[in-house]
């Protein structure tokens, strides 16, 4: 099962995928695209998450080569999940390079099909507000919003997360 949960910022998508992860009865690897460096407020939002999680889960920092991460970890006895799409999508953008985006992103939506196991990817719905002034945020949504596009047409299920509630948006598992 592949599923996409997407929502706004605080909108309860990672607590529902780890939900998912921990109701699946599979180990469970975490998969962490953030990348916090110099950002006390991201440190903060890091730690958050990994007092949340079990400490049983495994944890990989993946925050470039995510479809090469996903296939050394994806096993069908097995559950990853990956936190969040827009933070690796930001990674990528940030280091301005066009090949590397186009070919990361590619790769991603041609191995997720094939993975076994079960895949849960979290990630920021951000085509639902004003367009954005910055080329560089104009950018992060137009990429942001294909990506989701794509992938939602991979997924089995696709949920979107709003104050907390799931609202499915395809399957219905």
């Amino acid at each position: 099962m592949k599923r996409l949960i997407l929502g706004g910022v605080r909108s309860g998508k990672s607590r529902l995928a780890e939900q998912f992860a921990q109701a699946s009865g599979l180990p469970v690897t975490y998969i962490a695209t953030a990348t916090a460096q110099d950002d006390d407020a991201m440190q903060r939002r890091i730690r958050h998450h990994q007092a949340g999680r079990p400490a049983e889960w495994g944890l990989i920092e993946a925050p470039y080569s995510l479809a090469a991460t996903l296939e050394k970890a994806a096993d069908v006895d097995h559950c990853l999940l990956v936190d969040c799409l827009t933070l690796w999508l930001t990674n990528l953008l940030l280091l301005n390079d066009d090949a590397r985006l186009k070919s990361e992103l590619q790769a991603l939506q041609e191995l997720l099909p094939t993975l076994p196991g079960e895949i849960l990817l979290v990630s920021n719905e951000t085509g639902m507000g004003i367009v954005p002034m910055g080329e560089l945020s104009r950018r992060f949504c137009d990429e942001a919003g294909w990506l989701h596009q794509q992938l939602a047409q991979i997924c089995d299920q696709v949920i979107l997360t709003v104050a907390g509630l799931p609202h499915i948006l395809k399957g219905n598992n």
